[in-house]
């Protein structure tokens, strides 16, 4: 099999614009993944999906500067796309940070090598479960389709496209607005939790509520979340489903 020169660089631009996908989903790009596992994924998927591409019948060999200016903008395509997945998975992220926030766990901030940003052990087991929720949901395979879907909305080496900074920024409210709606019941129970001890601090001075109150609002974080999940799954669902579809949002 022979392998012309057009041919090969219409594949490394298609494999710059998976990398510039991928790296912006956690399951597959986190930062806890080892950069040869991401590469070598990348090249797998390019693989698969570059020879389903249509290859112009009188394809040429692109020159050096307009190559270079090729692999930026499918940089910038790959980018696009997978901002709708940074907005999904920092939706939840900002969700397990506000429903850690008044529940003594924000005292201790670790490292989340999955979102490659400090966070509290409550928002990481917020994140992991809200993870796992996508895999059960065959997220990963939406997110391989939406790939492939890419190159039929954008052709490589296509001309680049933009919908206008207003898209970017209602969609941005949306996901913000969602992650706020996730962590509404576990806030809601701490902040009960904040006015009953306030009311026993009232009644009963004598007892360190100071001291009571962090263990009780770890224990009323912990048991809140756990039921919070069952009602808030149609939720998740419905985020992880928005954001694949929000991936063509801004190239079509």
């Amino acid at each position: 099999m022979t392998i012309s020169v057009p041919q090969a660089q219409l594949f490394f631009l298609a494999f710059t614009r998976i990398m510039a996908i991928i790296i912006h989903v956690p399951v597959f790009g986190g930062q806890n993944i080892p950069t040869q596992v991401r590469i070598g994924l990348g090249f797998a998927l390019a693989m698969v999906l570059f020879p389903w591409q249509p290859l112009p019948p009188d394809a040429v060999t692109i020159g050096s500067l307009s190559y270079g200016l090729a692999i930026g903008r499918e940089i910038i395509i790959g980018t696009l796309v997978g901002f709708s997945a940074d907005l999904a998975f920092g939706a939840i992220q900002m969700a397990g940070s506000a429903m850690g926030m008044g529940s003594g766990f924000e005292s201790s901030r670790i490292f989340n090598p999955a979102l490659g940003e400090a966070g509290s052990a409550f928002d990481q087991i917020f994140v992991m479960t809200a993870s796992m929720i996508f895999l059960l949901i065959d997220g990963h395979h939406l997110v391989l389709i939406a790939l492939h879907n890419t190159f039929t909305a954008v052709p490589l080496n296509g001309s680049l496209p933009f919908n206008g900074m207003e898209m970017i920024m209602k969609t941005t409210s949306i996901f913000i607005a969602t992650g706020v709606h996730l962590a509404l019941p576990v806030m809601a129970a701490l902040v009960l939790t904040d006015l009953g001890l306030g009311l026993m601090a009232r009644v009963a001075p004598q007892v360190q509520v100071y001291f009571l109150g962090l263990p009780v609002k770890v224990v009323v974080a912990m048991i809140a979340m756990g039921m919070t999940f069952a009602v808030i799954l149609p939720n998740l669902t419905t985020l992880f489903k928005s954001m694949i579809e929000n991936m063509l949002l801004f190239v079509e």
